[in-house]
C-alpha cells in the first residue's frame, strides 16, 4: 500500500474517531442533564427503553472506538493492511469497506465458518 492510501485511511479513521467521541460526549451530557419526572408508568417505561437502546448503541460505538485506535496504531507501526492470520495484504476494497479489519477476506471467511461449525 502506498503512502497516499495510508494517509487516506489515517484521515478517514481520525475523522470517524472524532465524530464518535463527540457523540459519546453528547450522550453523557444529555443523560446527566435529564431530570424528567414521569407520573405515567407507561411514559417512564418508554423513556427507559429509549435510554437503554441508546446505551447499547454507545456501547457498540465504544467498541468501534477501540478498534479505530488499534487501526491507527497499526498505521503508525507499519502493519496496517496486512492480515494478522496469514500475513498477506488485505485488499484495498475490503479496507475501504471496513478499515478496522485485521484479516483478509479468505481468513475471515474461514474463521467465520469455523465459528459457525463450533456454534460460537
Amino acid at each position: 500500500m502506498d503512502k497516499e492510501q495510508i494517509e487516506f485511511f489515517r484521515t478517514y479513521l481520525v475523522t470517524q474517531l472524532d465524530e464518535l467521541i463527540h457523540q459519546a460526549g453528547d450522550t453523557v451530557s444529555g443523560m446527566t442533564a435529564s431530570t424528567e419526572s414521569f407520573p405515567d408508568p407507561t411514559d417512564r417505561a418508554s423513556h427507559e427503553s429509549n435510554r437503554n437502546f441508546e446505551l447499547r448503541i454507545r456501547d457498540r460505538e465504544h467498541k468501534l472506538i477501540k478498534k479505530i485506535k488499534q487501526a491507527l496504531d497499526r498505521i503508525d507501526n507499519g502493519t496496517f493492511g496486512f492480515c494478522e492470520s496469514c500475513g498477506e495484504d488485505i485488499a484495498f476494497e475490503r479496507l475501504k469497506a471496513r478499515p478496522v479489519t485485521t484479516q483478509c477476506i479468505d481468513c475471515k471467511t474461514s474463521s467465520e465458518k469455523m465459528e459457525k461449525a463450533l456454534g460460537l
